[in-house]
């Protein structure tokens, strides 16, 4: 199947999208989609979003964003001279991150996490967040987010960030 990759496709999770046929791979993923993503909507604990092509209600990719936040004694010594000096700091966390494999390997991921970006970019205008961070699953994952400039915190390497000034020059 070739995907039609524009934004317009990237909606909040609702009643009507199809998460049944979801598969990607790790079911500790599917799982959440299927039985805890419109809890966590419904409750305000996490915001999914999903990838659907037009008039298909089928689920093919999703991400969740929250706000979280980070101790800054766990960041770079170079980042923490350029902070406040607070002991903790907000960030966006994008908490999931998965595709289906009838659609790996055609770039969705990717885009999923562009839109990622540029939806925690513009919610800084209204709440404050210094990075967006990721929990990488496993080695391959952190891979992909060292990929786009994601840097590792100081004693979890699987955790990642990226600054929020950084984004903001993705879509400058």
């Amino acid at each position: 199947m070739a995907l039609s990759l524009v934004p317009e496709h990237v909606a909040p999770l609702e009643k009507a999208h199809d998460r049944k046929s979801f598969d990607c791979g790790n079911e500790e993923l599917n799982r959440y989609l299927r039985e805890q993503a419109r809890q966590d909507a419904a409750k305000r604990v996490a915001a999914p979003f999903v990838f659907t092509q037009p008039g298909r209600p089928a689920v093919l990719g999703f991400y969740t964003l929250s706000s979280s936040i980070i101790p800054v004694a766990e960041l770079p010594p170079v980042l923490m001279k350029q902070l406040p000096r607070y002991g903790q700091l907000s960030v966006t966390l994008l908490g999931r991150l998965a595709v289906d494999r009838s659609v790996s390997g055609q770039g969705l991921g990717e885009f999923l996490l562009v839109d990622a970006l540029r939806r925690s970019l513009e919610a800084v205008q209204q709440i404050a967040a210094m990075a967006v961070i990721v929990e990488a699953k496993d080695q391959r994952a952190e891979s992909f987010y060292r990929h786009f400039d994601f840097r590792p915190f100081q004693q979890t390497p699987l955790r990642l960030f990226l600054p929020m000034g950084q984004i903001a020059k993705l879509f400058a």
